[in-house]
C-alpha cells in the first residue's frame, strides 16, 4: 500500500457546489477529491440555483490570493445539468477562469492554455467515473504544459511568449474602474494557435480551407475567401461556431431563419438542420461539433448560388 500523502503534497483547497440536476455528480466528485492525494481540503457549499451555486464557488476562488506562499491553491468545481450555466456565472467574477469539460483532454487543454481554476461539469451527460478522470487531469496539468492542442509537444516560443503575458492581462480584465483592460491584438489565444497551421482545402466547397485540431468530438479552425458559398448541407451532430474575423450570412433552411455573423458572433446549429452559407468577406472561424465531423450535401453549388443571389436581391429591394 502506498504511503499517505504528506501535508506538503496536498496542494489544493477546492470549493464545490451544484444545482439539483448536478447534485448527484457533485457529491461523487467531492468524495473523489477528498480522497485525492493532492487535495488538502474540499469545502462542499451544497445545492442552490445554478447561478447562485456558481457564484458561491466563484467568490471564494476570486478572492485575492493568500500572502502565504505555502498555502494551498484555491480552485472550484461547479455542476449543473449541462455545465454551461454554472460556467457562465462563475466567469462573471474576476480571476475566475471556468471551463465546462466533457473529457480529460478538455481539462488538459484548458489548464494548459487558459489556466482554468474552476471546473464545470454536466450532471446530465457526464458519469461519475468520467468526471473523476476529468478532475484528475485538471489537477495534474500545470499552466502551459504540453496538451492535445499542442500535439503533446512543448508549446513553441511564440506561444510561450503569449503565455508569459497572459496571466497578468487576464487578471486585469476588467480594470479597476470596471472597464476592460486593453489587450494587444496579437494576444488572441486562438489566433496564436492558428500561426503555422497547415490547412487542407475543403474540396466540395471552393474557397474554403480547414485545419482539424481534434478528431472526435471534432474541432476545427476554418477559413473561407470572400464570395465563397457553402451549398445547403447538414451534419449528423450539432455544432458551435465562433467567428474570429470576417462576415458571413447563414440560412437555416430547416428553421427558415437567417443570421448575419461578424467578429465575435456565436451560432449553434442543431444536428440535422439544413443550412447554406455565403461569405461576404474573408472569414475565419472556430467550430466544434458534438461528435465526429461529417457532411451531407442537399444541393449543388450552382443551385446554392442562384438561391443566395435571389435571397440577397430580394432583401435589397
Amino acid at each position: 500500500m502506498a504511503a499517505p500523502a504528506s501535508t506538503a503534497d496536498r496542494r489544493f483547497k477546492i470549493f464545490a457546489a451544484a444545482d439539483g440536476f448536478g447534485q448527484p455528480l457533485k457529491d461523487a466528485v467531492v468524495a473523489h477529491l477528498r480522497a485525492h492525494p493532492a487535495v488538502a481540503e474540499v469545502v462542499d457549499l451544497g445545492v442552490d440555483k445554478y447561478y447562485s451555486a456558481a457564484a458561491a464557488v466563484a467568490r471564494n476562488v476570486s478572492s485575492p490570493p493568500s500572502t502565504d506562499s505555502e498555502g494551498p491553491e484555491v480552485r472550484g468545481v461547479v455542476v449543473c445539468g449541462t455545465g454551461a450555466g454554472v460556467s457562465i456565472f462563475a466567469n462573471k467574477y474576476p480571476r475566475v477562469y471556468a471551463t465546462h469539460c466533457a473529457s480529460p483532454a478538455d481539462a488538459v487543454n484548458t489548464r494548459s492554455i487558459n489556466a482554468c481554476n474552476v471546473l464545470a461539469l454536466s450532471g446530465m451527460a457526464t458519469p461519475p467515473d468520467a468526471a473523476a478522470a476529468i478532475a484528475d487531469a485538471w489537477l495534474a496539468t500545470p499552466f502551459r504544459a504540453p496538451c492535445p492542442a499542442s500535439g503533446g509537444a512543448p508549446w513553441p516560443e511564440d506561444i510561450q511568449r503569449f503565455f508569459d503575458a497572459a496571466p497578468g492581462e487576464m487578471a486585469a480584465i476588467p480594470g479597476t474602474d470596471g472597464s476592460a483592460a486593453p489587450v494587444p491584438d496579437s494576444a488572441c489565444a486562438i489566433c496564436c494557435l492558428r500561426k503555422g497551421m497547415e490547412f487542407e482545402p475543403v474540396g466540395i466547397m471552393p474557397g474554403g480551407e480547414m485545419r482539424i485540431v481534434r478528431e472526435s468530438p471534432t474541432s476545427a479552425y476554418v477559413r473561407f475567401k470572400a464570395g465563397s458559398v457553402e451549398p445547403a448541407h447538414h451534419h449528423t451532430f450539432g455544432h458551435d461556431l465562433v467567428v474570429i474575423k470576417g462576415k458571413k450570412k447563414v440560412w437555416n433552411l430547416t428553421k427558415k431563419e437567417s443570421y448575419d455573423l461578424v467578429d465575435g458572433d456565436f451560432l449553434f446549429t442543431p444536428a440535422g438542420d439544413v443550412h447554406r452559407v455565403k461569405y461576404l468577406e474573408d472569414t475565419e472561424f472556430f467550430i466544434r461539433w458534438d461528435g465526429h465531423w461529417d457532411i451531407f450535401l442537399d444541393e449543388d453549388l450552382d443551385t446554392a448560388r442562384s438561391a443566395i443571389d435571389a435571397e440577397l436581391q430580394a432583401a435589397g429591394k
